[in-house]
Formats: C-alpha cells, structure tokens, sequence
C-alpha cells in the first residue's frame, strides 16, 4: 500500500475512534485506565522480549550507553510505567470543566467547556514509556491518539500500545474505540510529514526529542505544532542573594541531571559580588565535574581561585550562550545588575525556564515580570519545570510556544474548549 494512504488510513480511523472517545464518561475512562495497568504488568515478560528486539537494534544504530539505558525496559520500568498509567486514572477529569459562565442582559446564559482537541500525534525519541504516558493522558483527556516512537523502539511501543488497546476493550467492550490509540507502523521517515499533511483529520501535533527532530517535525507539518526547540535555562545570583542558597541552587540546576531539557546552561552572576562568591560557586561545581565556559571577567577571577579541586576552565564563545548542552558544561558570566540579566536572558534565551536567586522582593518582583519564559522562579531550581513536580502527574510534554498551552502540559492543556449557549427564544436584534 502506498505510504501516503497508509498514513490517510491511520489518520481516518483515528478521526472516527475520536467521535465515541470523548462521549466515554469519567468511570469508563478510569476504569479503562486500571485495566490498561493491571494489562502492562501481566504483559512483562513479553514486553522485555521485544524490547531485547529494539536493544539489538540499538547496538546495530550505534546508539551511545546513555540512549541504550533509556531504550531499555526491565521490570522495574514496566511496573513504574504501569504506575504512571494509574496515576493519570486517578487524576481529575479535565473534559466537561466550565471554564467561564455568563449571562448576557437579555438572559442568554453562556458557558465556556473544555472539551477533546480530537486527534494527537506524538513524536518521541527512544523511550518506549512514552508510549504508555502519551496514551494513557490522551486517553484521559478524550484524544485519539498516534504515535510515532523512534525505529529503536517499534517492537517495545507497539506491543504496550496492543496492550492497553487489548485491555481496554476488554474493560468497555464495544464502548472502547479500537483506534483510540495507535502506532505508526513503519520506521519510514517519510511516514512523518505524510501523516502530519493529514489536515482534515488530525487536529495537533507534539514532538518530544533534540531540536533536530523538533524542528524538522515543526517545519514539515500541515498542522499545528506544539514545541520547544531547546532549553537553555539560566540561574541569575543577585547581589542581594544568600551565598550558600546561590551555590546549592546552581548546584542542582546544572548537575542534578544534566541532560534534560530544565538543566540550567548558563550562569549569570552581579558583578558586585562574583569576586566573593563565584569561586566557592566553581569550587562545588568542580566536584562534579562541571565544565566552565565563561566571560573574560568571569575567567580571570577563576583563574585567580585557589583551591583543592582543579576547574575545568575555558573561554566561552557567542554562540556557547545560545547553546543547549545536555551534559555537564556551564557558562559564566558576570553581568552589571538585574537589569543587564534580564537582558541577556531574553536575547539568549529559549523561553523555557529561568530563576533569580536574591533576599530583595523589588527586584525579584522585575526579574519575574520581565523574563519571557514558560517558566520564572525566585529562590528555586529551574529544575521544577517538570509535570510531575508541579502536580499534574504525568506530562506529555513542555511547551515554550506563546498561543496555547505554555510550560509543562497535563490533561488540562489536552483540551480545547466551546462555548454552549442556554436561551429561551432570544434572537439578536
């Protein structure tokens, strides 16, 4: 069959499964739901055999050991990804909220309701969990859903997808749509924009990877996307700041673990007191052998320090500030005050996460309003972007785009909403 209509077709059944889904009720979903975990849980000795398919393939791509450890599912992983499925039963319905109610002077009553956005493709890189996360949260929120994991990954992801497929209709009978979810069955890269050209069928798109994937996903699709390209995430030490707060929040903002997308890149600090302060600041990123990349101002006081940790010095470039790293490499630079902070952030920044660390409310109070990211902290790591972290359990993903959903997205930023109209005759004059 010709690529394009194995897409239409895919994209067809999704639409029609997408009209019953979102009539299921809140109990149909959740016990769909715990039927899908229970299912994953039983399927594990299956599940670890086709991913020791994907593993083998793996080894074949050439994939580094930290993208083998994310590919790799044993049982601990299933009965976490069992887990995650639970936790999104147990979460709030987000279909049906009112989101707004008025009544107009002539007695039309109007309500705003959240509703199904109706048909989702997600695109992801590697880890088959997704898989589970993605659909158990479109579900939930009443979205057909489409996924595309990584070639690495198609025997793993299609046999959770079967699965919980299998389980719900188990649990709902012919109340469950068979298409509700589905994987893309072909490694083909062409599958991606002849899918994504699919306007009359599907609604959105998010794609979860690098900013290769995201961008070329971005720059193909028909429809729209949800995304953020990168995060270079910075922390800003005032000189109003608590020293030891300073050092731990940067600490922990780069090292804790580098390589996703809320790891800070780059360190800014006020030139009143990175004399005083940057060198213990270096000292304990040192121990974890964190990389500097940093200003001429920045590197002559470190080169200065002295110490019992060696630092792994070197100058930063333009292009550094602007670059994602993923790995334990920092910049540095001294800036004058808040102001020139708050500048370099909103130039060199990906509008994903950012704090200011300062004991001064007034300039704290500037440094939220005026940084444009999905994410602004005072005294915290940036970290804490991260659906878990901010109670909505799982996450399908972040978004750092300015029109619709913004930050991390939950079941609640899985919706769209209409307006329902409650009159008694009125008609307009």
């Amino acid at each position: 069959m010709p690529l394009l209509q194995q897409m239409t077709d895919l994209a067809r059944r999704a639409k029609l499964a997408s009209r019953p889904l979102a009539g299921l009720s809140t109990a149909e979903k959740n016990q769909a739901l715990q039927a899908m975990a229970t299912a994953l849980e039983g399927c594990s000795p299956a599940l670890q055999k086709a991913n020791e398919r994907d593993l083998e393939v793996g080894h074949q791509l050439g994939l580094n050991g930290a993208m083998l450890e994310r590919l790799m599912l044993d049982h601990k992983r299933i009965v976490a990804m069992a887990r995650g499925v639970r936790d999104v039963a147990e979460l709030p319905d987000p279909v049906g909220r009112i989101l707004d109610e008025r009544t107009r002077p002539n007695g039309l009553r109007l309500q705003k309701v959240a509703t199904p956005i109706g048909v989702v493709v997600i695109i992801y890189e590697s880890r088959p969990n997704v898989t589970a996360d993605a659909a158990s949260l479109c579900f939930k929120s009443g979205n057909a859903t489409i996924l595309r994991g990584g070639k690495e990954a198609i025997h793993s992801n299609q046999l959770i997808a079967a699965t919980m497929v299998a389980a719900g209709r188990e649990a709902l009978g012919e109340r469950f749509p068979a298409s509700a979810i589905q994987v893309v069955p072909t490694p083909d890269r062409e599958a991606i924009p002849a899918l994504l050209s699919l306007t009359q069928y599907i609604d959105l798109c998010m794609p979860r990877g690098g900013e290769g994937l995201i961008r070329a996903v971005a720059d193909c699709s028909k429809v729209p996307v949800i995304k953020h390209f990168k995060g270079v995430c910075h922390v800003f030490v005032d000189r109003d700041a608590d020293p030891a707060m300073a050092a731990s929040i940067v600490v922990n903002a780069k090292a804790q673990r580098p390589s996703v997308c809320n790891a800070a890149e780059t360190l800014l600090i006020d030139q009143t007191v990175a004399a005083r302060w940057l060198p213990e600041i270096a000292t304990q990123l040192a121990m974890r052998n964190v990389e500097l990349r940093s200003d001429p101002t920045a590197l002559a006081l470190l080169r200065s320090r002295t110490g019992p940790v060696p630092l792994i010095l070197r100058p930063a470039t333009e292009q550094d500030f602007y670059t994602e790293y993923n790995d334990l490499i920092l910049n540095v630079r001294v800036v004058a005050d808040v102001t020139a902070a708050i500048d370099h952030i909103n130039q060199y920044g990906s509008g994903h996460s950012d704090t200011i660390v300062t004991g001064n409310e007034a300039t704290a109070r500037r440094f939220l309003g005026a940084v444009d990211s999905a994410a602004v902290y005072w005294n915290a790591s940036t970290r804490f972007t991260d659906g878990g972290e901010y109670g909505m359990g799982a996450e399908i993903g972040i978004s750092t785009d300015k029109i619709g959903a913004r930050g991390p997205m939950g079941l609640e930023e899985l919706c769209s909403y209409k307006w329902l109209g409650f009159g008694n005759g009125q008609i307009r004059t």
